[in-house]
């Protein structure tokens, strides 16, 4: 099949172009700067260099193809200590502008990555991005199939915390303790979106990927283990004392809200409501696996 992928090469997009070459696809990759088109090429796959808000580099891709996978993010934006960029509403343009774009080429079948937390606009903070696009492109005809691929959260968002552990000898944020919550690692997502682009599509669906359930103390502890510090401990802050700090240090005021409102909807369970509805089979790696990868991260930081 003919398959056109958003999201350049990155931690999913890299091991989902590998994968679907392997089985034979025809697979072009979207990236926004020509310096990934060796990369890419070195896949396998064709690149498209275009950005996600002209339509009609969208359209001209989209082309021909049987089965278009998008994705959307933050950093597709700006920069995330960039205080004039409305990151929702921009996101919003993107899914506004696939939805033209999918109209426009004539394509039947999507994937589209979405997020924990898509099934409400309530309370999930910066991530209702996700929701927003998913009602855009539920907009498209009902002749237009979609899956909608929703991952937990993923394991590399924590190496966010390294600076925290250097700095203040522990993991500072406004939830933890002993519930347990879905994680997972970008290979399990990249194989469920490969499984998703051989099955019959058909309306549209909602898949979650999750690869483990831990909770806060279970991860604070296997990365303590992993970067010879077992005595790590997670640390609790309130709501807004964590807000003022990540503003104090530059983010984007809407970003530094947003976080702090997603990591209380974790806390709190909220995020997870549909999730747990629908759970699905957990996938291959586990938390045990990731703490190296965090180690490595850690020492090389």
């Amino acid at each position: 099949m003919n398959i056109v992928l958003t999201g350049s090469i990155g931690n999913i997009g890299k091991p989902l172009t590998e994968e679907l070459v392997r089985k034979g696809h025809s697979v072009t990759v979207i990236t926004s700067t020509t310096e990934r088109v060796s990369a890419i090429e070195m896949l396998g796959a064709k690149a498209a260099v275009g950005n996600m808000f002209d339509v009609d580099f969208l359209t001209k891709t989209f082309e021909g193809a049987d089965i278009v996978y998008l994705m959307e993010t933050m950093e597709a934006v700006g920069d995330l200590f960039d205080k004039s960029i409305d990151f929702i509403g921009e996101i919003s343009r993107i899914g506004h502008n696939y939805k033209k774009a999918v109209e426009r080429s004539g394509v039947q079948k999507i994937i589209h990555l979405s997020s924990i937390g898509a099934h409400t606009d309530k309370g999930t903070g910066i991530i209702v991005f996700h929701y927003d696009v998913e009602q855009i492109l539920r907009e498209l005809a009902e002749a237009i199939s979609i899956k909608f691929i929703r991952p937990v959260g993923i394991y590399f968002n924590l190496f966010s915390m390294i600076t925290g552990i250097r700095n203040k000898g522990a993991i500072v944020s406004n939830w933890g303790g002993d519930k347990k919550e879905p994680w997972v690692s970008p290979l399990d997502i990249a194989e469920a979106i490969a499984e998703e682009i051989e099955k019959p599509f058909e309306g549209r669906s909602v898949r979650y990927v999750a690869s483990d359930e831990v909770s806060p103390n279970e991860i604070v502890n296997a990365l303590g283990e992993a970067i010879a510090k077992p005595d790590l401990q997670w640390q609790i802050i309130p709501d807004e004392e964590l807000f003022n700090h990540w503003v104090d240090i530059g983010f984007n005021e809407q970003v530094a809200r947003g976080f702090v409102e997603t990591q209380a909807a974790q806390g709190s369970g909220i995020l997870y409501e549909d999730y747990y509805q629908q759970k699905p089979v957990l996938g291959k790696i586990k938390l045990a696996d990731f703490a190296k990868e965090f180690a490595a991260a850690y020492q090389n930081e």
